[in-house]
């Protein structure tokens, strides 16, 4: 896709700088606050697409993305209200938005599980310890999947290829330092500054 040629990819020497993420709070909120473009707590499509265009995406991959993740979100995150046309995602509420088949390394509330985050590679690292290949990413998404819910393979897996084709390395390895990144919600950042230091040469 024409979209994905201008996203960041990351070689063995750029890693992100893994720090411990708090597990006494909502750091799911912190993970989509950088699409919050406005800062007043609601997250509108037009505010994804800047999102993603942002961090380096192209416009369809950047549109779709928008489309989706708002469709998918907005009501979840609005429980008792009325849906709205525009498709607003509340960031006080994302945790009620977390769909099934995932890794869990989100709880219920949205506080990060040291041990699920353990478990991706003590389970499903068996080529390289601290990450994890196409291959190896493919078999963590079946192993997660709950009987019959459609909705939620969907999402782990338009979630986890979108993070693998963003962020693989050269020789095709997703690191633990840029998934706990994303767990962390410090990714998308440095993914925006590096973007927009390409930009100025």
């Amino acid at each position: 896709m024409a979209t994905l040629s201008s996203s960041t990819n990351h070689d063995n020497n750029q890693k992100v700088d893994e720090k411990p993420i708090p597990h006494d709070q909502n750091v799911l909120r912190k993970h989509v606050e950088f699409f919050d473009r406005n800062h007043d707590g609601i997250i509108y499509p037009w505010e994804t697409f800047k999102g993603f265009r942002a961090i380096g995406c192209g416009y369809l991959l950047s549109s779709a993305a928008a489309i989706f993740i708002n469709a998918s979100l907005s009501s979840k995150t609005r429980p008792g209200k009325f849906p709205s046309p525009l498709l607003p995602i509340e960031v006080k509420n994302i945790q009620k938005a977390k769909h099934g088949s995932d890794s869990s390394v989100y709880d219920s509330e949205g506080r990060f599980v040291p041990s699920k985050f353990e478990e991706i590679f003590k389970k499903h690292a068996r080529t390289h310890p601290e990450a994890l290949t196409s291959e190896e990413l493919r078999d963590m998404l079946k192993a997660n999947r709950e009987p019959k819910d459609y909705s939620g393979w969907l999402a782990s897996f338009s979630e986890w290829k979108a993070l693998y084709v963003l962020c693989k390395d050269s020789n095709g390895l997703l690191h633990r330092e840029t998934i706990q990144a994303v767990y962390d919600g410090s990714l998308f950042e440095k993914m925006e500054k590096e973007h927009s230091q390409k930009k100025k040469k």
